[in-house]
Formats: structure tokens, sequence, C-alpha cells
């Protein structure tokens, strides 16, 4: 279909939505970062995170725990999809029993962490620079061997990839990570 067969409207609607206005582009995708408020209770998370299974959508993170309710949870996904398909899930993460609140949470109204365990091998010649590399990205060291330590990084996941790739070269010998948390950024003043 080309844009010459077309309407106005279908066209804007394409546009807003990410997706191709000719056969041959490709679509327009972004991250999306999704909070889920769901009852804590058995199959709630299998269920949700089935629905972007049976929709073959990837999902880069995900990160569920307690709210200040234990019988609240707070589940946040990160996913890549256009509008439209994103609106679906959406849509269909409402209809769920469990269900309380779903949010697409846009970047800029948003405040996103991660939390990362990183495991290194040091020698008496890289310490200091493994510590100077730690205090720049104000990491902690949590726990300490002969032969490794292992470092606790917090903040958004550009600042974790960049200190794990400043890291890499002396060796990680493990990662964990936890996956994006986030919650809507409230303003405390207006325009």
């Amino acid at each position: 279909m080309s844009t010459d067969t077309l309407t106005p409207q279908q066209i804007v609607r394409r546009k807003a939505a990410g997706e191709p206005l000719h056969p041959d582009e490709p679509e327009s995708t972004r991250r999306h970062v999704i909070t889920v408020l769901l009852e804590n209770s058995v199959g709630a998370l299998n269920r949700v995170t089935n629905l972007f299974s049976a929709r073959s959508f990837n999902l880069e993170s995900v990160s569920v725990g307690e709210t200040d309710d234990a019988t609240i949870s707070r589940m946040t996904l990160v996913t890549r999809g256009n509008h439209r398909m994103l609106a679906q899930v959406v849509r269909q993460l409402n209809r769920l029993v469990d269900t309380i609140l779903v949010e697409d949470l846009p970047p800029e109204e948003s405040v996103e962490r991660e939390l990362c365990l990183l495991k290194v091998p040091y020698t008496s010649a890289n310490r200091a620079e493994l510590m100077d590399v730690a205090e720049v990205f104000r990491a902690k060291v949590v726990d300490i061997t002969p032969d490794t330590m292992t470092f606790e990084a917090t903040g958004p996941a550009k600042k974790i990839n960049a200190f794990i790739g400043l890291m890499r070269p002396h060796g990680i010998a493990e990662v964990a990570r936890s996956g994006r948390v986030a919650l809507r950024r409230t303003l405390a003043y207006g325009d």
C-alpha cells in the first residue's frame, strides 16, 4: 500500500502509531516502560507475562516487588513496540482479573533506576583503578575476597551499562542486574 492510496487521516494515524507508510519502510518502535499494580496472588505474575508471550513481545526487563501494602505488588516491564501494539497490550492488561492499575510511562515523565551487582577479579596492580572507576559511578564495594571484589551500583540503565563497560577490560566474573523499576514523576511546580 502506498501513500497514494491512503487517506490523509490514515497517514496521520499510521505516523502517530509508528507504522510504516510504505511496505519497504521499517516500523518505528520505541522502548516502553509499563508499570502494573496487581493483587499479590498466586498466578498473577504468570498471567501478565503470558500476555506478552502470547503476542510475541520480548520483555527486556521484568521487576516485581511488594508495595507499601503487602496485598499489592508493583511490576515494571520494559519492552519495545510501536504505539498501536503497546496500546493494545495496555488495554488487555487492564482486563486481567488481578490488575489494579496499568501505566505506560513516558521517559520524560518518569524516574527509572536499576541495581547491579558486579564481581570483578582484582590484583594489587589494578585495585586502585577499579576503586577509581567505582567512585566515579558512586558504586560501593559490598563484598571482597582475596581474589575478587563485588560492587553495587544503582542508577539509570545507561549508567549501569557504562559502569559494566568500563569494568569489562578487568575481566568480569559475574553480573546480576535487577531490571528497571520506575515511578511516574510528580511535578511539584507548573510550567
